[in-house]
């Protein structure tokens, strides 16, 4: 990949896309707008820039951040927007409540994170594992630089592996409060967990060095 498509945003078609949960046995549909999505994880240079902040367990410019919050990804889009001129996408007080007329980043909803994995394929994955991912079988069991695996058809990287995902949803408000949503496998998992409809959860304080962020933005 060339190290000039970091900060590229990819533009991501409107379409339907249908998301299901193994722990509940449910599946719900939504039809998306279309919305521009990073074609790589931000890495560590990008949120050190952008932060003076450096909070990964692994360092190294090209590496994916880690270790960072979901609140912490909420504060990294906010800070990326105004340092571009940009309107915040979110408020930050006792609750952070996202501005849907904002043309700042933002992170990508759950349905907007699967639709862009799958790019258009309806398997578990959009390719070969081994061949787009890093995962406990082939990582040596560490985080590595940013697309250096294939890309799906409309030219998004490491979308499964590497880091898992901060997205903006709940994951189950009823059964398990604020905990937000995570997506797409780390360096750390099986096979099994680097799919395109894998949900994982996690509270939105809490740091683990397999957990990154990828940034969208709404198109007005």
């Amino acid at each position: 990949m060339d190290a000039s498509a970091g900060n590229e945003m990819i533009a991501i078609p409107p379409g339907p896309v249908t998301l299901s949960d193994r722990r509940t046995q449910r599946s719900w549909s939504v039809e998306l707008a279309p919305y521009r999505l990073a074609a790589v994880p931000i890495t560590e240079a990008r949120y050190v820039q952008v932060t003076g902040r450096r909070p990964s367990a692994a360092h190294g410019d090209q590496l994916p951040v880690e270790s960072v919050s979901w609140l912490d990804a909420v504060r990294f889009c906010n800070a990326l927007s105004e340092r571009e001129g940009l309107a915040p996408a979110y408020r930050l007080q006792s609750d952070v409540e996202w501005d849907a007329s904002a043309d700042g980043y933002r992170l990508p909803t759950e349905a907007e994170w699967e639709h862009a994995c799958r790019a258009g394929t309806t398997g578990a994955r959009y390719g070969q594992l081994d061949e787009i991912a890093w995962h406990r079988g082939n990582s040596r069991e560490r985080v590595h630089e940013v697309g250096g695996k294939q890309p799906n058809a409309w030219g998004l990287y490491d979308m499964l592996g590497n880091v898992w995902e901060w997205c903006w949803d709940l994951y189950d408000a009823e059964v398990y409060d604020t905990y937000r949503v995570l997506r797409g496998g780390g360096w750390f998992d099986e096979r099994w967990s680097c799919r395109a409809s894998v949900r994982r959860r996690s509270h939105p304080t809490l740091q683990i060095d397999d957990v990154g962020i990828r940034i969208a933005r709404s198109l007005h």
